[in-house]
């Protein structure tokens, strides 16, 4: 048990030191290159807005956004850096750190607007970023009831007031934009001095959703349109590959940062409709059999769950059957129980079959069965491995089946065995690369 103790004592303490060095040097190079920083947070689609709003500027300005999900106190130097995560090699991280230590004193070319994703996982995070970080935009998603991290803080109002950090650092002459269909959020824009506006679908606002409807061909959903209008001006918003109301959302944030950097809603729209969601974000994907896999295996939370249910129902134009393969939602804490069975009840409106995997799941299928979801069209399973074994044997031709866990359950696995081309895994895929084979 000492080993141990000393083993994680030592890495943790290496790591403080690395997040330190880096830091030192992330901060340096932006006090000496000074460029724009755009922060995204929230607990719902921060990187999907990260990805939309460095689409809509990549093009006219030159920018930089964190890869992948690099939100922590150790993504965000990572990002501002332009390193890669090291994962378990000392060797690479000592290679970073003199990397760092060479682009904070010497870079001459750097991106003039940095597009960073910041989020919380512990109480804190997010006042040790402010520190020494001051963004010039800040975009603020979405503040469900039951936010993911929640376990770590003493209630979820604690999650809020720490993503709120962001908010209260703004630049004097900055801005800050919204989720308006968020009341929270809504309520937070009230007390901010900087100048603020928000976009939104179900409630008039600056940047205004509205006509959205899922794109069809050959009967086969392959994404959604939407109308945007900003003033007396209104332009078409195209999301390819991949559906909900989300992207939506995201992309209407994009179109917002973009008009502050001078770029037209036409041109920044025109963007957008190039571009496809990351991996693992609703994406639609061909199965086996002449399936339809919905991939929303990135992460989970109460209400990223309930709008992917939400979008599943919609679908009545395509498919047998409509089924749900839902993992367990970590990090929830004393919540867990309760919002298992919430999403079980929204899941017993939305899908002919029910698949459950992990324990804290089993509280869906109670919810289902509980709803009126016949106990014959509910499975099951422990652990991935286990409905790897059996999930893809159930399939009918024309199903669609909507696959969504937290990042722990691995739900991205089963994802790869229902491809119909299983040699796209690692391009269509979250958690594809050698590192995440090991975890």
């Amino acid at each position: 048990m000492s080993w141990r103790y000393s083993k994680f004592f030592m890495k943790s303490f290496l790591k403080a030191v690395v997040v330190a060095i880096l830091t030192f040097e992330a901060k340096l190079l932006i006090r000496r290159t000074k460029p724009k920083i755009v922060a995204v947070t929230g607990s719902v689609g921060k990187t999907s807005t990260k990805d939309a709003i460095y689409t809509a500027l990549k093009d006219s300005v030159y920018a930089r956004k964190s890869q992948k999900s690099y939100n922590s106190e150790l993504g965000v130097p990572l990002s501002i850096l332009g390193l890669e995560n090291a994962w378990n090699n000392p060797v690479l991280w000592v290679k970073n750190i003199f990397d760092g230590l060479f682009r904070a004193l010497f870079t001459r070319e750097y991106p003039d607007v940095l597009v960073l994703e910041m989020g919380v996982d512990r109480p804190g995070d997010m006042k040790k970023l402010m520190t020494w970080i001051q963004p010039h935009v800040v975009v603020l998603t979405r503040l469900p009831s039951v936010p993911v991290h929640v376990e770590y803080f003493r209630d979820p109002e604690e999650v809020v007031q720490e993503k709120l950090e962001l908010v209260r650092n703004l630049h004097p002459e900055g801005v800050f934009i919204y989720n308006q269909d968020d009341e929270r959020a809504q309520r937070e824009a009230e007390g901010v001095r900087q100048k603020s506006f928000g976009y939104s679908r179900y409630s008039p606002s600056a940047f205004t959703l509205s006509r959205d409807e899922i794109l069809m061909e050959e009967r086969r959903p392959v994404g959604m349109r939407c109308l945007l209008t900003h003033n007396d001006e209104s332009v078409e918003l195209l999301v390819q590959g991949s559906l909900g109301v989300q992207h939506a959302y995201s992309y209407a944030a994009a179109v917002a940062v973009a008009l502050q950097f001078d770029i037209p809603l036409q041109k920044s729209a025109a963007a957008l409709a190039t571009s496809v969601p990351p991996p693992g974000r609703m994406r639609i994907l061909p199965g086996i059999n002449h399936t339809l896999i919905i991939d929303d295996t990135y992460n989970s939370s109460p209400t990223a769950a309930e709008h992917a249910l939400l979008t599943l129902k919609e679908l009545t134009a395509y498919g047998q059957r409509k089924i749900a393969v839902l993992g367990d939602m970590l990090e929830l804490g004393r919540y867990s129980s309760a919002e298992h069975e919430r999403i079980g009840t929204v899941a017993a409106t939305a899908v002919d079959i029910l698949i459950t995997i992990g324990v804290r799941s089993r509280k869906t299928a109670e919810g289902a069965l509980e709803n009126g979801l016949s106990e014959k069209c509910i499975f099951q399973y422990e652990t991935i491995e286990a409905a790897i074994a059996e999930v893809p044997r159930m399939l009918e031709y024309g199903d669609v089946i909507l696959v969504k866990g937290s990042q722990g359950v691995r739900a991205e696995k089963l994802v790869a065995m229902l491809l119909e081309d299983r040699t796209k895994a690692g391009e269509w895929l979250v958690r594809q690369d050698s590192m995440w084979d090991k975890r």
